[in-house]
């Protein structure tokens, strides 16, 4: 008899009949069970028939798949999936209309399934439904049925996106065209073309030739489709040749990667955005933040080739943009005094302009990164903000020789700083959101950035009373106030200036003073031993705050399709920290999922470990292209008996650190993410300083008069524990 860990003990349903429980013999052939279920109910032919889950996605059992079976799942005895795949395409091409509504309907469905999906493939399904797409003769739900199904099928991976026709491409194109489609078919057509963008060179432009993103920007008014909308965006310009995007082309495709390239700074996009989606009536969802920060990205990345172009110090042009910065400070409109008599003391204005190279500047613009972006930013804000530039330059021109911040070599490293900040050059990350609102609030919204941050910088120079020996430091300072102040999430560049405003110098002083306890004054023997009393304790108070984190439960978005979409799934520990109960949804939840809704659970104790990054096996299985940094770090997989794993990506930092932590607390190991160290110490130091304060309040008491000529003495001593 086989041990009881290979018997499942299941329900079996099939419609008008009482339903089968069984155990599931899970060393017998698949086939063999089925056989055995049929005959329960006298049903011939048992290689045409399957078994699938009944709730949830309803996914066919394969020998492959039967493995993630558990006690007490309930199927359902189904046709096979070859067979259910053959009657599907006949019905599809059925002339009847209601007939073929409802198989096209169930086919969308069922196309999501993969063994089904290499089925109806291997029949030539996706051409028939390619051929109905291309005649043109399908409306409404057929047709959105019809799209779905198509999408669903190619997604697989089976067949390659090459194979698309231009017939049908044109047809998907023109429904995104059209004035008056329905919007789910809007929708779909618009999943089709990122698809065929994402996945295909060859496809990327020809669909570059049928739709221009300023035909894509009337879609952004419509909340229904939008973050479709932008997807495609994204997508256009993600695949855009890089050699192309910023270049002036004779040929029709490349003029439509220049527009392209030029429509995302465009006010008309930008001001859509703005308006109809991040201030928009509806909250952004994971999704809309998600393709809202990949649009930054790619907006800031524009600036990647004047970012890493040196310059060339031969070069007359871009000499006289030097020129133009000295004239604009120290020249006013008109130089009355004639180039010629003054080229003698450009060296002292280029040193009092604050370039480290006075003799000819144009050497301090040929490292890389910043290159010529410094130097465009420096023009920008002479030209757009002149009264700020003049002050700025003359204010430090005036100052005593060691506190003069120096204008050119800072704005040269503020560009530097920034571009790291930003992470301009990098490909977007994948299940990243972090957008930044106030750069969809101007036209030029880099420039204004700089612009405000050269003028914090300048300020930050003057409140350290700094010297050329401290540049380092506070570029130091200038880069926390900056992050800070991103941090928050400020709605518009005045907002950024506000929040500035209230990180001066002392207030960061004050911040770093307050996040970590000073180690002179806490290194003495008795603190020593009053820390190491009170760990324990306070690493018990966070492996119960993390556990009831685990009970609560968290939603993960899943990955793995080659389009984005939004597919959730849930997991919670049960109260009784003996079984983690997980399961899908179809949106993400608002509060807490009841353990009633999640079907799949796994007992502790059958959990062996916990492994992260690239350990785990869904991060070993994905492409290069999606084990980018930001996912390696924020994967991470249960490994559980007999050979079976539970595989996560947490949607931020914060939680990837309370589900490895409490996963760890759970198996009674050490929790070692930083967000525990940072935890600990702070909650040990907030502990240490109640407990020293509790001793400065003590009273002591009055002690007896004194002998005279004998000083009294006290000894007191105060028990730390």
């Amino acid at each position: 008899m086989p041990p009881p860990a290979d018997i499942v003990k299941v329900a079996i349903e099939w419609p008008g009949a009482n339903a089968q429980l069984i155990e599931m013999d899970q060393k017998r052939p698949l086939s063999s069970i089925i056989r055995e279920v049929c005959d329960g109910w006298s049903l011939s032919g048992s290689e045409q028939f399957a078994l699938r889950y009944a709730d949830g996605p309803q996914l066919y059992i394969t020998e492959q798949s039967r493995g993630e079976i558990k006690n007490g799942t309930i199927l359902r005895l189904a046709i096979s999936p070859a067979r259910a795949a053959r009657q599907l395409l006949e019905r599809i091409q059925s002339h009847g209309i209601d007939a073929r509504l409802e198989a096209l309907k169930e086919l969308a469905k069922l196309s999501a399934d993969p063994t089904f999906a290499t089925e109806f493939i291997n029949m030539e399904g996706i051409a028939t439904l390619a051929r109905l797409v291309e005649s043109g003769t399908h409306f409404g739900e057929m047709l959105a049925f019809t799209l779905t199904a198509f999408l669903e099928l190619m997604d697989h991976g089976i067949v390659s996106w090459d194979l698309i026709s231009l017939s049908f491409i044109k047809q998907i194109a023109g429904y995104v065209n059209q004035p008056m489609v329905d919007v789910s078919i809007l929708q779909r057509s618009l999943a089709i073309l990122e698809s065929m963008v994402l996945n295909s060179h060859s496809l990327y432009h020809r669909v570059a030739q049928e739709i221009t993103v300023g035909q894509l920007i009337g879609h952004l008014s419509n909340q229904e489709i939008q973050t479709y909308a932008i997807a495609l965006i994204n997508a256009l310009f993600l695949k855009a040749p890089e050699d192309r995007r910023q270049e002036d082309y004779a040929n029709p495709l490349e003029q439509h990667l220049t527009e392209m390239a030029s429509t995302l700074a465009q006010k008309h996009l930008r001001s859509i955005i703005l308006n109809h989606v991040i201030r928009g009536n509806r909250p952004i969802k994971a999704e809309m933040a998600h393709q809202l920060y990949v649009l930054q990205v790619l907006t800031f990345n524009l600036l990647e080739e004047r970012m890493m172009t040196k310059m060339d110090p031969n070069d007359q042009a871009q000499r006289d943009i030097i020129f133009e910065l000295r004239r604009i400070a120290f020249d006013g409109e008109n130089d009355p005094t004639g180039t010629e008599k003054r080229k003698a003391m450009y060296t002292k204005d280029y040193k009092m302009l604050g370039f480290t190279n006075h003799v000819n500047p144009a050497m301090d613009f040929t490292q890389t990164p910043p290159g010529m972006l410094a130097l465009d930013n420096m023009l920008y804000l002479a030209k757009v903000h002149q009264d700020t530039y003049i002050r700025i330059v003359l204010e430090n021109s005036s100052r005593e020789d060691k506190h003069e911040c120096p204008f050119g070599r800072c704005a040269i490293e503020l560009t530097r700083m920034l571009c790291e900040i930003l992470q301009v050059g990098e490909l977007p990350n994948e299940g990243c959101n972090d957008y930044h609102p106030m750069f969809f609030t101007h036209d030029r919204a880099w420039e204004e950035f700089f612009c405000v941050c050269i003028q914090l910088l300048n300020k930050t120079w003057k409140e350290m009373r700094a010297t050329a020996e401290d540049f380092n430091k506070v570029m130091q300072v200038v880069r926390e106030q900056i992050t800070r102040a991103l941090a928050m999430k400020p709605a518009s560049i005045d907002q950024l200036k506000n929040k500035l405003r209230g990180l001066n110098y002392s207030e960061i002083l004050r911040l770093r003073q307050s996040e970590r306890m000073s180690q002179d004054d806490f290194q003495s023997p008795p603190i020593i031993e009053l820390r190491e009393r009170i760990q324990p304790e306070i690493l018990e108070l966070i492996k119960q705050q993390r556990l009831n984190r685990l009970c609560e439960g968290s939603c993960f978005r899943k990955l793995g399709n080659r389009r984005r979409q939004e597919k959730f799934w849930f997991c919670r520990l049960s109260l009784n920290h003996k079984v983690l109960h997980y399961g899908d949804l179809d949106e993400s939840p608002q509060g807490e999922v009841p353990f009633e809704l999640l079907s799949d659970k796994i007992p502790v104790s059958d959990i062996k470990s916990v492994v992260t990054g690239k350990d785990c096996p869904h991060m070993k299985e994905k492409s290069a292209l999606k084990q980018n940094k930001e996912v390696l770090e924020l994967a991470f997989s249960v490994l559980y008996d007999p050979d079976e794993t539970l595989n996560f990506v947490a949607p931020n930092k914060y939680e990837y650190c309370i589900w490895t932590d409490g996963l760890c607390a759970l198996l009674g190991r050490e929790m070692v993410s930083d967000l525990t160290r940072s935890d600990l110490d702070t909650l040990i130091s907030m502990e240490m300083k109640l407990r020293l304060l509790d001793l400065e309040n003590i009273t002591i008491p009055e002690a007896p008069p004194p002998v005279p000529k004998e000083p009294s003495s006290y000894n007191f001593t105060y028990n730390y524990s």
